[in-house]
């Protein structure tokens, strides 16, 4: 099967072109979204004459469409935007800014701004100024100047003493320049990581210094339990012994004794030759 198809379009598609446009698109972009939307369709002369009028319509809008980008664009150009935002006292954001909060703060000041239209400069995540990029098309470019501002009055030490990760790179490359070394607000980090890092072996070594302690303790007492029953067990068994032992042999040899005496009692009898006369001792 062919990586590519060739499709007449039915309907303007963002990015694809504009209805009458015969595009080369790819085999599965065609078969699971343009074909089943009724977007597009194979070509033929007869259908590309009976969208001219629908073409036309279409490069009329698309041209009021242009104009009004162009125009936006230039509108944009030095507007200077603000975001309020919780944070917390180094000024961290507890929601990054996204580009549809740009888009929509944009929208409400009257310019036709959408979502993907905003670039971000990267992850938005602190009270600080930043350039933005709207493009709103291949060779249209303005830049918007936003200011992220906290909810609440923020304490200058604490903010200050939090710096960015781009402000700790950049004074750390042009310190690294001049031949110097890194100011102590680049080296903090890494005393406060080490600092937690000490504070957390101390705090695992006592953790484990505990349960070992706790499981020591456990040992000992099933042993002293064990040793406990075996004690009471050998106590029973000893008392039992005892009871059994106490009990005089009196009290069992008599059934032997009386037997004896009444085989005593018994005569013997005497021995008889064949013909009934007593044998001879």
């Amino acid at each position: 099967m062919a990586k590519n198809i060739k499709l007449l379009l039915v309907e303007n598609v963002e990015s694809v072109g504009i209805v009458g446009d015969v595009v080369n698109v790819r085999t599965g972009f065609a078969r699971n979204f343009l074909l089943p939307r009724n977007l597009a369709t194979t070509p033929s002369d007869e259908l590309v004459k009976s969208l001219a009028a629908k073409r036309a319509e279409a490069e009329r809008m698309v041209a009021a469409q242009r104009k009004q980008r162009e125009e936006t664009s230039e509108r944009l150009k030095g507007v200077e935007m603000e975001l309020t935002r919780s944070c917390n006292d180094q000024g961290i954001l507890y929601g990054g800014i996204t580009q549809q909060d740009v888009a929509t703060e944009l929208t409400t000041r009257g310019y036709a701004v959408k979502a993907r239209d905003v670039r971000l400069p990267g992850a938005i995540k602190r009270i600080d100024k930043y350039e933005i990029h709207v493009k709103l098309d291949s060779d249209l470019d303005a830049i918007v100047k936003l200011t992220v501002k906290p909810d609440r009055e923020m304490p200058k030490d604490a903010v200050e003493a939090a710096p960015t990760k781009g402000d700790a790179k950049g004074e750390a490359k042009s310190d690294a320049k001049d031949g110097g070394k890194p100011e102590a607000a680049t080296r903090e980090p890494r005393e406060e990581r080490r600092s937690r890092r000490d504070d957390y072996e101390d705090r695992r070594e006592k953790a484990m210094r505990r349960r070992a302690d706790m499981i020591e303790h456990a040992i000992a007492s099933d042993k002293a339990r064990v040793v406990g029953w075996g004690k009471k067990e050998g106590e029973a068994a000893a008392a039992e012994t005892a009871d059994a032992g106490a009990k005089p042999d009196a009290e069992k040899k008599p059934a032997k004794g009386e037997k004896a005496d009444k085989a005593e009692k018994k005569p013997k009898a005497e021995k008889t030759d064949a013909k009934g006369e007593k044998a001879k001792k």
